[in-house]
């Protein structure tokens, strides 16, 4: 099992633009519909998520998930 990595880019995206955005948690998720404890573990850097549901937040904050070249 991967370890869990609160500085990973998506968790420091998602927390960056929530706060920027003077959100807490628990709106977050009603915004998005997605759940309080997977806007949680995202933010925490839960290593294995359902990449729809990250998505679904990404794309509130006008994101998205895509594939990028490993340097």
């Amino acid at each position: 099992m991967e370890d869990w990595n609160r500085n990973n880019p998506i968790a420091e995206y998602v927390r960056k633009q929530r706060k920027e955005g003077k959100m807490t948690q628990p709106e977050l998720s009603d915004i998005t519909g997605v759940g309080l404890r997977f806007v949680r573990d995202l933010e925490q850097g839960k290593p294995n998520l359902m990449t729809d549901k990250v998505n679904q937040i990404l794309k509130f904050f006008g994101s998205t998930l895509k594939p990028q070249p490993i340097d």
